[in-house]
Formats: structure tokens, sequence, C-alpha cells
């Protein structure tokens, strides 16, 4: 179900009575085109990609100081401190699907708080609201492994993007037109924050998925381009996480901070390629091991929870995908426990 028609009409009222709203929206897919559908329904306000980690804490308070937004808006991040939320003084709205929290003064859409089981994309809950722009809520369902129920509309619309027989949702991701476009809008929040947040401003102004896969217009051609770099230094880090793989029922890939952060889109692609294996994807980033974790086959929060109470780290998210950061020095025993809790 996602939204109910109330919480849909209540969000829709927020959105046509702000005139200077700041998004805050998390740098995946997911992230991306929630961020995407509200903007373009009203054509209005600033968006912020939270990187690297999702969390809205005390520092980004210098960008609601500066854009001096009227409201806020919060898509797709899983964790919003309450101090940060005591420090607005305008209305916050945030959308999102991981695990509930507790916090006061937000106005807070998350299905799970009801039903834990009622999983649905940040995106296809702004869908819900906009009711528009078919083929960036497509593309940001896939990204999250997710097939909406507008899945059918979705091929009439657009029968070159993808063929009706594929429901998959790996297979769709990685065997189709519109899972190369999502996997665009991920590859194109890779690197320096100026120049993603360049690429979110083009992606504002496309107005269908073949401007950019078929590079028709000068901005199609500038996205698909940026994805093309960015693609070239993932195919590299693929092909070599594709050697480690063995007989261990753990895929572990790790490799260094010089490198750009791929290890979400690895963790997808590897658990495609090895879908009976446990996927570990990490960066080195200072002391620290920063990684994402996928499993078909296995509940990864109670295993990754058992596996943080002994070392020094922090970590959560969904049934098979969720997000991790541990010390180096403890990273072989978190994979010791990770071993032995999944039999």
């Amino acid at each position: 179900m996602g939204l109910t028609p109330s919480q849909v009409k209540q969000i829709r009222e927020e959105l046509v009575t702000c005139k200077n709203p700041l998004f805050f929206f998390h740098d995946d897919p997911d992230g991306l085109c929630s961020f995407l559908l509200l903007y373009k329904y009203i054509r209005e306000g600033y968006g912020v990609v939270v990187k690297s980690v999702p969390r809205v804490d005390e520092k980004f308070l210098r960008k609601v100081q500066e854009y001096q937004p009227d409201k806020v808006f919060i898509l797709d991040i899983a964790i919003v401190d309450q101090y940060f939320i005591d420090q607005v003084k305008v209305p916050i709205i945030w959308i999102d699907h991981h695990e509930p929290l507790d916090r006061n003064k937000v106005k807070y859409f998350n299905p799970r708080i009801k039903n834990p089981k009622d999983n649905f994309p940040a995106t296809y809950l702004c869908h819900q609201i906009t009711e528009k722009d078919l083929w960036i809520a497509m593309a940001g369902c896939i990204g999250d492994w997710f097939v909406p129920d507008f899945y059918n509309e979705f091929v009439k619309a657009y029968p070159k993007l993808i063929d009706k027989k594929t429901k998959n949702p790996p297979e769709i991701l990685f065997g189709t037109e519109l899972g190369k476009l999502s996997r665009i809008m991920s590859f194109i929040l890779k690197g320096k924050t100026g120049e993603v947040m360049k690429c979110v401003k083009i992606m504002t102004r496309i107005g269908d998925p073949y401007e950019i896969l078929e590079q028709k217009t000068p901005r199609g051609k500038f996205i698909y381009h940026r994805y093309e770099k960015m693609n070239e230094k993932y195919e590299r880090l693929l092909k070599t996480a594709i050697k480690e793989a063995s007989k261990d029922k753990l895929l572990v890939f790790t490799y260094s901070e010089k490198e750009m952060s791929f290890t979400g889109d690895l963790a997808n692609e590897l658990l495609y390629r090895y879908p009976n294996k446990i996927i570990v994807a990490g960066r080195e980033k200072g002391d620290e091991i920063r990684m994402s974790l996928r499993a078909s086959r296995a509940l990864l929060p109670p295993i990754l929870q058992k596996a943080l109470l002994h070392v020094s780290g922090y970590g959560g998210g969904h049934e098979h995908a969720c997000g991790a950061c541990v010390k180096k020095d403890d990273f072989k025993e978190f994979l010791e426990i990770l071993r032995k809790e999944t039999g």
C-alpha cells in the first residue's frame, strides 16, 4: 500500500504551499528519483545530496542557514538526528522506508511504522504523491530491487526499455535498458559534490529517458558521458572483485579509498552473479572499512547486529541489503562472526 490517501493529501499540501523548499536526499537512485519526482512536481527549491552515510546531522545545518528554506524535505535517509530537527525552525517533512525511528517535531512518513514488512522504496512513495514521471519512478524502484504495481503501465509506455516478460529485479537491473538508466542515475552521483550537483541540476531538466539513453540532446549527452567515465572505473573494480569469488559462502572484496565509492553497486551486481553467496563489498576510508552487504537467502539485519556487538562500528538496513562501517583492525573478526552467524 505505501502511503495512505490521507498521507498523500497531506504531503501534497505541504509541497504546493511552500515557495522555497530544501530537499535532502540519499546518494543512490532511490534518493535521487525521490527528489526529482517532488522537485518536478512543484518546480521550486534546491536539492542537497547526502553522501557517504545516510544520515542528516548537525553538519547539514549550514545548508539550512545558507538557503533559508520555508520547509525542509528529507528523502530516503535512514537517520535524522534529533539535534538537527530541534535546530531547524521550519517544518520538516521526512519520507523514508528504513527501520522507523522515534523523533519529535517532524512530520514523519514511513509505512513501516504500522507494518514492518511494508517496505516500499521512497521513490514509490513519492510517485504516489506526484503520479507523474513514470520513467523516473521506475528507475528509482528498480534501483532498490523493487518491482512496483505500475510495472505493466510502464512497459506499455516505454516498450523499448524492457521486455514485459522480465519481472525479476536483478534481471531488470543488469539486463535491460531500464536497468541501465537506473545505473546511470547511480553513477552520476559519484565523485566530487560540485560535479554531482551539476548532474542533478541537469536531471531536473531531462524530459524523457531517451534524451539520455539515445543521447538526443546536449544535456542527455552530458549525463551519458559522465556515466561512461564512471563506468570505466566501476568495470575495473568489478573485474577485480569477481576474481575474489571462491567456494567460500562469503564473497569479500575491499579496495582503497583512492578509488570512488561503488560499494553498493558492486554488492548488487556481485549478488546478481553469485546469488547463493553473502556479499561484502568494502572501501577503506581512513582507519575504517565502509561496506555494503547483500544476501538473497539470509536476513541480514539480525546477523549484522550480532557481529557489531563484538567490534567497533555501526550499520543497518533492509532484510537483504545493509550498510556497515567497522574499524580496519576489527574487520577480520567482523567477517568471522558473519561466517559463524550464517551457518
